[in-house]
């Protein structure tokens, strides 16, 4: 017997709310990730034809998996499984094979959109890395858990607790069965050795930066007949993996020089890096009613100042002079604000202690003498990534491999050494004083006026190709093509100012426009009763929606001025207000009563729970930043949901009859 068409209608919704809730569990749920193919042997290789995005476009290549010994020290280790790309050259091959090895650490080493600019006459080859790209991945929430719900990231009080999550972290992965001494420089090294005696090549290129080139170093100490040529952009000697205050001081009296030469920024300081030390040091704990945390600002300015140009996310080195010469209090609050956003989650933490640990040594020489001795940014950037003076080295377990790695070593390689003049992160004065001496065949190279790597990729595109594949091509190193620009102090994308006012826009706005229609929401069913049907059923399914993101804003209001502890992908944050606009949109978008009385006891606290339920639902279903996506749904869900339940319990007795016969 068919049930009554308000029944129908009831368990449409309830269909609806349950695909809506499934819907909040795997919205975006991660890909598989590498696996070890059963029955595979350690240092095997197997390849298939693919593509290749590049910044010119898809390009052909090969893809395959390269099984490895986690460990290679222990004859019993257990294997893992790393990805492996092969570029095919554009035409036949003339030259040897380039492998490429990307910074970090705790970052990939398989997005390489450059690719393009090198495959003319060389295949390029990129390996994953073990901890980041491969089966095991060495994450660490509870590292990235700490640095966001903290008051202040690096804060005195704050470190201990970092410390204690490097050290969470490492026994759970431990207990997983992790083992995290096989995690090293070396060993990733080796990673490379067997893959390109896999490909069958006899001897390759290395094109490496940042922490990638002492990767390339150790690869040229430990191999050196299996090399050709090796360039190194933004390098980074043994005992480096830390910022020298003291050189970061000069770069920023290098840019002041720079400041006084510009008609614009000369007219704003008389003294850029000053300017920056005063402002730092007076920097107000509040912008109004919202927190700004000045630890947050040093790290933040220490990591935008590696590029000079344009498309830096967090910004660049002009957005941070903008902002300490121009924002105010204003400026500096969206930058605390965009490094709890950016940096916590912008590495592996796992990968980053275990390769790092390789100069856990020198670190422990620097705070010992003192570190920071007063420079304008001060410690902030090397606690943020090393967890401060008692950070993750007294807690990571070492590997025996470092011990021979900690100081350079002579090389024959034939090695370019290339640096960026304002280059924060690898200075090039380093690579100067300690590595090129070392070097029987090496050159160097420092392009005027541009920063870190993205810099090299991006300012002088056409001079740096023909820089490298000059070089690999036939050994010269030929610079000519660079030329010295000046910096644009203006280049700055989005200024600090505007986005605070952004940020306070939305978090202001977004409240103010979900109780706005939801005030209309209620005068409507007042005055002209509930909504048609249908109506109220878009508008129960999706027109709640952004009343649930108006929700996670008002706890994002609220965090940013009373709990500055609370991430704003955090429970408290997303939860209470997410559910509580939805339930309440629910409730009022509700269909008019059945004169048999159906809805007259839908208690609007029934529906209320069910979006609280279903927004701490999503928001456990979800990860990262899709939290709030997450949440809203399960919150649609959960108030549609006993909604539905409401009004089927109380249908009308001939509905019931009609249902069950």
């Amino acid at each position: 017997m068919r049930s009554s068409p308000h029944s129908r209608r009831s368990l449409v919704v309830a269909g609806i709310s349950a695909a809506l809730l499934v819907l909040a569990a795997v919205v975006l749920w991660p890909d598989s990730p590498v696996r070890v193919p059963q029955g595979a042997a350690a240092d095997s290789l197997t390849m298939k034809p693919c593509s290749y995005d590049t910044e010119d476009g898809s390009v052909p290549a090969d893809c395959g998996t390269l099984v490895v010994a986690e460990n290679r020290r222990d004859a019993d280790s257990r294997l893992i499984a790393l990805p492996v790309v092969r570029i095919r050259a554009a035409s036949k091959p003339s030259g040897e094979p380039v492998f490429r090895f990307g910074g970090g650490p705790g970052q990939s080493n398989m997005d390489f959109p450059q690719a393009g600019r090198l495959r003319e006459k060389h295949d390029v080859v990129l390996v994953g890395y073990r901890g980041v790209d491969g089966s095991s991945r060495l994450d660490c929430d509870e590292v990235t858990d700490a640095l966001q719900s903290a008051a202040d990231m690096t804060g005195e009080e704050n470190l201990p607790h970092v410390r204690r999550a490097f050290e969470r972290c490492a026994d759970r992965l431990q207990r997983g069965g992790a083992d995290l001494t096989g995690y090293s420089a070396v060993q990733r090294v080796e990673d490379m050795e067997s893959a390109r005696k896999a490909l069958g090549y006899r001897r390759i290129d290395l094109l490496s930066s940042s922490a990638g080139t002492r990767t390339a170093m150790i690869y040229a100490w430990r191999h050196p007949d299996a090399l050709r040529r090796s360039a190194m952009i933004s390098v980074n000697p043994p005992g480096h993996l830390f910022w020298d205050p003291r050189i970061t001081d000069t770069q920023f009296g290098q840019y002041a020089d720079l400041c006084r030469a510009d008609r614009a920024c000369d007219a704003k300081t008389s003294d850029l890096a000053a300017t920056i030390r005063t402002r730092i040091a007076e920097l107000p704990s509040r912008w109004g009613p919202f927190s700004i945390k000045k630890t947050n600002i040093s790290i933040l300015s220490q990591y935008s100042m590696h590029m000079n140009g344009e498309g830096s996310a967090p910004g660049n080195a002009p957005t941070v002079f903008d902002a300490y010469l121009d924002g105010g209090p204003g400026a500096m609050w969206a930058m605390s604000v965009l490094a709890d956003v950016t940096l916590p989650n912008s590495t592996v933490w796992g990968e980053l202690a275990s390769f790092a640990m390789i100069d856990a040594p020198a670190l422990r020489d620097y705070y010992a003498e003192g570190g920071d001795p007063g420079s304008i940014l001060g410690n902030s950037a090397t606690d943020f990534l090393w967890g401060g003076p008692d950070g993750f080295p007294s807690v990571w377990p070492d590997s025996p491999d470092n011990a021979d790695y900690r100081t350079v070593r002579p090389s024959s390689v034939e090695t370019l050494l290339i640096g960026g003049e304002l280059d924060f992160s690898t200075p090039p004065v380093n690579a100067t004083k300690e590595l090129l001496p070392s070097l029987s065949r090496g050159s160097e190279v420092i392009v005027p006026g541009i920063g870190h790597t993205a810099d090299f990729w991006q300012q002088q595109p056409e001079a740096a190709t023909h820089l490298l594949t000059t070089f690999y091509d036939s050994g010269r190193v030929d610079s000519s093509r660079f030329e010295r620009r000046p910096v644009d102090f203006t280049a700055v994308p989005m200024s600090m100012s505007l986005i605070a006012g952004v940020l306070l826009a939305a978090v202001t706005g977004g409240p103010l426009l979900g109780l706005l229609a939801l005030a209309l929401l209620a005068r409507r069913r007042r005055g002209r009763g509930a909504p048609g049907r249908r109506a109220g059923l878009w508008i129960r399914l999706l027109g709640t929606v952004p009343l649930g993101l108006a929700g996670w804003l008002l706890g994002l209001l609220f965090a940013w001025t009373l709990a500055p502890q609370w991430f704003l992908t955090s429970l408290p944050v997303v939860v209470p207000g997410t559910g509580l606009l939805v339930g309440l949109g629910v409730y009022l978008a509700r269909p008019a009563e059945d004169a048999d009385g159906t809805h007259r006891a839908t208690a609007p606290a029934l529906v209320l729970v069910g979006g609280w339920l279903g927004a701490l639902l999503g928001a456990l279903a979800g990860s990262g930043f899709l939290i709030p996506a997450t949440a809203v749904l399960g919150a649609v869900a959960g108030a549609n949901a006993l909604l539905a339940a409401r009004a089927l319990r109380h249908r009308s007795p001939h509905a019931a009859t009609a249902v069950t016969g």
